[in-house]
């Protein structure tokens, strides 16, 4: 039963609870034992809490996710009396004194978590391998690196231990990784989803929680479970006209999709990379839609530069946060040169320097605005080359900005522009490469406008499903006697 319900998604997972077919128990339990054989090779869970996940299971959760076991990305979202460390050894003894407003409606929903996942200090590299836990290991090479910074809930959910994972992006986080591990991940419009008690919103409204799943419909029904204010927020979407579960399925109507397979600067991304982008872009010209080659709104040396200080100040923010909650400063082995660079670099930028980035990234994004008055949604891949290897990605004392120098050819199509401007976005797994590791393809949509991604993700999923599709490293293959550990085939 354990390998069975590994490939089922949340829906369905959740169906069976509500027919009694099989108990919360039984679910948290075969969650548990999945890990349990697998995470040894991925890394991908790095607080455990079986005992809590039963113990809920037990109390017969309800909801339309009732009993289903997910795990939460160690990143920003709280549990009370759960070790908290945004994977940073400054806080490997921090334990959560309350309760998120997301953890809050999670559980509301009815969903059991089983654990928190792995990032990389602060969610701020598009790799996942702390310091403080170690790497997590790709699902279909464990060779490859996750990409970031929700890759731990990436990879518990391409290998099967969870049908899907909480993340949040800043930068790309949820699709970057979502990319590298072949899985559906929606970027909803800003402020869609809560990030109170503790926050109003994060880096001018950059910052977005939701999660990494095999289905659209999951996304959706998910997104419906947890999205809206919550007394206080500063600001909210705009209200979405039906649930957004009912736009699966729903027909798109033919839209117009622009696409490119240049980046920002006007170069190619891997071969690869483009090769996806190009069969997406036939595929959805198969599907009936006005697919059209378009180049990229203007970046200028000013957006470029306003980037760089959202960045610096959002990390000598994060740094100044931690230090008024733990009562004193890091000390010098307990925070990663990168992280200590952009600290110092960032305690620089003043309160004005702040503000005129932010206005700076709100022309652009009325530019942004503009471009998606003439199409209706923008299709590029999600990162420009395919996962690197473990251990590309790492920083020393000698060299605190490696890992930008290393990371940032990997990130060229700048999924950072929907965190900018707030719109939704979406990294969708409809291609393999030829060593058939997962590249995933990215569609940029109108402010408040998930709507029609998700009719045209699942519109993408029916024609060319990926579900089927699974990695080397994958818990049905603890039932099968397959192999568990190597690189896919």
């Amino acid at each position: 039963m354990t390998a069975d319900l590994s490939l089922l998604d949340a829906t369905d997972q959740a169906g069976l609870v509500h027919r009694g077919e099989v108990t919360a128990v039984e679910l948290a339990e075969a969650a548990i034992s999945r890990i349990e054989a697998l995470d040894p090779v991925l890394n991908a869970v790095v607080t455990p809490m079986f005992e809590q996940a039963l113990d809920a299971a037990k109390a017969g959760p309800s909801g339309p996710f009732a009993g289903v076991p997910y795990l939460l990305k160690d990143l920003a979202c709280e549990l009370r009396g759960v070790r908290f460390t945004e994977g940073s050894r400054f806080l490997a003894g921090n334990v959560s004194t309350y309760d998120s407003e997301l953890v809050v409606r999670l559980r509301r929903a009815g969903l059991v978590i089983v654990g928190k996942t792995n990032t990389p200090e602060f969610g701020m590299a598009p790799a996942c391998e702390p310091v403080l836990f170690g790497p997590t290991r790709n699902p279909w090479d464990t060779g490859l690196s996750t990409s970031g910074s929700s890759g731990g809930s990436a990879a518990a959910v391409a290998a099967g231990l969870v049908p899907f994972a909480h993340g949040n992006d800043l930068g790309g986080s949820l699709r970057y990784p979502a990319s590298a591990c072949g899985l559906f991940a929606l970027k909803p419009t800003r402020a869609r989803n809560p990030l109170g008690p503790e926050y109003g919103d994060v880096a001018a409204g950059a910052a977005v929680e939701h999660a990494l799943t095999r289905s659209v419909r999951d996304s959706a029904a998910l997104l419906d479970a947890t999205s809206g204010p919550a007394p206080g927020d500063p600001y909210c979407a705009p209200a979405p006209d039906r649930p957004f579960l009912d736009e699966v399925g729903r027909e798109p109507g033919r839209l117009r999709i622009g696409f490119t397979a240049r980046t920002p600067s006007g170069d190619l991304g891997h071969p690869d990379c483009v090769a996806a982008v190009e069969h997406a872009a036939r595929l959805c010209e198969s599907l009936g839609h006005d697919v059209t080659e378009v180049s990229w709104p203007e970046f200028t040396p000013e957006v470029h530069a306003a980037i760089g200080t959202m960045l610096d100040g959002t990390t000598a923010w994060i740094l100044q946060y931690w230090i008024r909650r733990v009562g004193r400063e890091p000390g010098p082995d307990e925070i990663e040169p990168l992280t200590r660079a952009l600290w110092e670099r960032g305690r620089q930028v003043t309160a004005a320097d702040w503000l005129v980035s932010v206005e700076e990234l709100q022309r652009f994004s009325r530019r942004i605005a503009r471009f998606l008055g003439t199409v209706d949604t923008f299709l590029t891949p999600t990162m420009s080359t395919p996962p690197l290897p473990i251990g590309t990605i790492y920083s020393t004392p000698d060299q605190p900005w490696r890992s930008v120098e290393v990371s940032g050819p990997a990130v060229r199509y700048a999924g950072i522009v929907a965190n900018l401007t707030g719109n939704p976005a979406m990294s969708v797994p409809l291609w393999h490469n030829a060593a058939g590791v997962p590249i995933g393809v990215h569609f940029l949509g109108r402010y408040g406008d998930e709507a029609t991604l998700l009719r045209l993700a699942s519109q993408l999923e029916a024609a060319a499903p990926w579900a089927g599709r699974i990695p080397t490293t994958h818990a049905h293959h603890l039932l099968t006697g397959q192999a568990s550990l190597g690189r896919a085939t």
